[in-house]
């Protein structure tokens, strides 16, 4: 069993490692995941007891709390910055006194300043050390911070000790505020649901005196509204649940699904997205999909699970701070031990510690430096702040994991139908033999094909018919089987007739045949367009300038048809005719060459789109089997999102690299420096902190990335 639990108060990046790392201890639990930005544990376990085992033990965690969702946390860290404030007051005074004036009675003033600094800041850092320290939990920050200071201070660096605590608090406020603001984009997308929707309902006339029904207007929750319903959307409202229009026309904002700032106008009969906000006159729609279908559910689920995927580089860093902690807790103990005791055995020829003062100093020095915050924060961080740039740009991202193999992909393989085409199919022309009329052969047609969600079966939506199918079954790559009127009717590709034993002549015009039999009789064919979409040829530039080295076309259609296809969107190579498992061999072949990105929409992609190295879905016109087997999904089916999410995922990659590159470095660079005893304990906290600012800040770069 999978639940996802909402977890409120986290806001140490390696205490949710070590949470998660007790979780996944819990006899029960075969998998647990943290992710620290959005503070969602995602649990795989296997019994009830184990669930509750969680849960008692993410409560009981520090002050980690488990809620029922991702709320706005209201407790701001205006008390945070109250105690810095007074502990900055106390802490010049301090100075004042210790450096400008002189006297016994100034001595003991300055002390007490000092005292009153460092408890303003410290109490809350003391009493964590003391907690974890009862629970076995020794390596973390606190601890750090912890001994740094009252090492400082025992040492009679009095005002090295305070400005330790300080320094850190200040810090840790800034990273804080930092988290947040990338936590809030959460809740900025929380906001594309709408709290109501006016359903329109025709009930009996309340006058007594007739028996008409009249429309009333009722608001309900958007998680109420069935299939079919009518709904009422006025000016500045949001759009409750995907539909169909069912007035003229309606003017939508659709920034928040798609980032385009132009308002779309959308004609009577189209589809329209939840999310979108009506910027025109008040319209009627129908509901085509529940709530828990819709766009926006489908955003909110997405983004809210996705860091819990977690990219290799989060899993390094992860693994690394693991281990990393305690070597520096011991490599800082031989240094303020072992050091000076072996110089006096070295220059004295006697074991005493031999500038016992100044290694421990050096000790200290190393340890605050050494804090891994930076590392820890700054990676998931800047993987989660990519995927909320992907969002604003038409395209959920389903974990960072993926957002990590499409920055290196060498291959984008695309379906043909419905996804480089537009998908819309109508009837070009009808060829019948064998003394069958049009009308009955499209009746034929439409009866059968009623039952297909392929694409090409809406080409026949608005056919009349009086004939009904039974027992209809599709074949994937082939076509359709069912039984008409007594008698088996065929539909499909000619090999399909042909492996029943009904000749057909071949076809090979620019449109897309639908072969027709009933009984042993070729009935004939109709012949089915689909236009290119208008953003194909321009993604499928912007790939080759991001530097993909092949674009592929993978279909079932005719090998004449789809290179001409290919020529208009400027597609490299065309591999045609291709059955599902066709395709599959395909791209397992394209994976030896590098990293593959399948697009496709249909239910024959989902296999190929499991088999690719990452996979992307139409989110409007693709099934729903395409979309769940999917990485990436497009919301609004616009092509132009893929080199977009390209960019922001080299982007966002690039920044994760900068931040664990840089902040090693200058840990190790600063690291060296305080053991060699240049660098001094105040400067090492400003080393500590400023890495770790400086890393938030290259994170929080990604937001930065302009559309092109």
């Amino acid at each position: 069993m999978k639940k996802a639990i909402q977890l409120r108060g986290l806001d140490c990046a390696g205490c949710a490692a070590e949470l998660e790392e007790q979780i996944s201890a819990i006899e029960g639990v075969l998998s647990a995941s943290i992710a620290f930005v959005n503070q969602k544990l995602t649990l795989v376990y296997e019994t009830e007891t184990a669930l509750q085992a969680a849960i008692d033990t993410a409560n009981h965690f520090e002050e980690v709390q488990v809620v029922e969702r991702l709320e706005t946390e209201q407790t701001s860290r205006v008390k945070d910055w109250w105690a810095i404030a007074l502990s900055a007051f106390f802490f010049v005074v301090g100075l004042l006194l210790d450096f400008v004036f002189s006297g016994k009675i100034v001595t003991v003033l300055a002390y007490v300043s000092y005292a009153l600094a460092y408890l303003a800041v410290a109490c809350p850092v003391l009493l964590a050390t003391v907690k974890n320290l009862a629970k076995g939990r020794i390596f973390d920050e606190n601890f750090l911070m912890t001994v740094a200071s009252i090492g400082a201070v025992l040492l009679g660096e009095y005002f090295e000790g305070v400005a330790v605590m300080l320094l850190y608090r200040i810090g840790e406020t800034l990273q804080a505020v930092a988290v947040r603001s990338s936590r809030n984009s959460i809740t900025e997308l929380m906001q594309l649901k709408s709290e109501f929707a006016t359903l329109i309902e025709k009930r009996p006339c309340t006058c007594g005196h007739c028996h008409e029904l009249v429309e009333k207007q009722r608001q309900v929750p958007p998680e109420t509204l069935k299939i079919g319903d009518t709904v009422l959307v006025r000016a500045g409202e949001k759009i409750p649940v995907d539909g169909v229009l069912l007035t003229e026309n309606a003017t939508l904002d659709t920034s928040s699904l798609t980032g385009e700032s132009l308002p779309r106008t959308v004609r009577g009969g189209e589809e329209i997205l939840a999310g979108c906000i009506n910027a025109g006159a008040v319209f009627t729609m129908r509901v085509i999909r529940l709530y828990e279908d819709s766009a926006v559910q489908k955003i909110l689920d997405t983004v809210e699970n996705a860091a819990s995927k977690k990219a290799a580089p989060e899993k390094f860093i992860t693994k690394f701070a693991r281990y990393y902690t305690p070597v520096v807790c011991c490599l800082a103990l031989c240094l303020g031990l072992i050091v000076p005791l072996v110089s006096g055995l070295i220059i004295d020829n006697r074991f005493y510690f031999m500038n016992f003062g100044r290694w421990a100093t050096s000790a200290l020095t190393f340890l605050v430096i050494s804090c891994p915050c930076a590392l820890i924060i700054s990676v998931p961080l800047t993987y989660f702040s990519g995927i909320g740039a992907c969002a604003k740009r038409g395209i959920l991202v389903k974990g960072a994991a993926y957002l990590d193999i499409i920055s290196k992909a060498s291959t984008v393989a695309f379906d043909k139908t419905g996804t480089l085409t537009e998908g819309n199919f109508s009837v070009c022309s009808v060829r019948t033999e064998n003394g069958v009329t049009e009308k009955e052969l499209l009746s034929v047609v439409a009866a059968v094909e009623k039952n297909s969600s392929h694409p090409i079966a809406k080409a026949f939506s608005n056919v009349e018919t009086d004939c009904i199918a039974q027992d209809v079954t599709e074949t994937a790559g082939y076509g359709l089987t069912a039984m008409l009127n007594g008698e088996r009717v065929l539909i499909g590709k000619a090999a399909l007739l042909r492996d029943n034993g009904i000749e057909c002549s071949d076809y090979d015009g620019a449109y897309t045949p639908v072969y027709v039999a009933r009984g042993n009789t070729w009935l004939g064919l109709v012949e089915v367009g689909d236009k290119l979409r208008g953003s194909a040829n321009e993604t499928i530039t912007a790939l080759k300038e991001l530097g993909v080295r092949r674009t592929v076309m993978l279909t079932g259609d005719e090998k004449e048809r789809a290179a001409v296809i290919a020529r208009q969107a400027a597609i490299d190579e065309v591999c045609a005719g291709l059955l599902p498992t066709d395709k599959l061999d395909k791209a397992n072949d394209f994976k030896k060459d590098g990293v593959l990105v399948y697009v496709g929409d249909g239910i024959n992609d989902a296999p190929v789109m499991t088999a690719a190295d990452c996979s992307i879905s139409m989110g409007k016109l693709g099934s729903a089997a395409a979309v769940e087997s999917s990485d990436f999904v497009l919301i609004s089916d616009d092509l132009k999102a893929i080199p977009e999410c390209l960019r922001v995922a080299r982007k966002t990659r690039k920044i994760v690299m900068q931040n664990i590159v840089g902040s090693i470095a200058l840990k190790i660079a600063f690291m060296v420096l305080g053991a060699a005893g240049v660098l001094p304990l105040i400067f090492a906290v400003f080393a500590d902190v400023g890495v770790m600012l400086l890393a938030l800040a290259n994170a929080l770069r990604v937001k930065l990335i302009k559309r092109r």
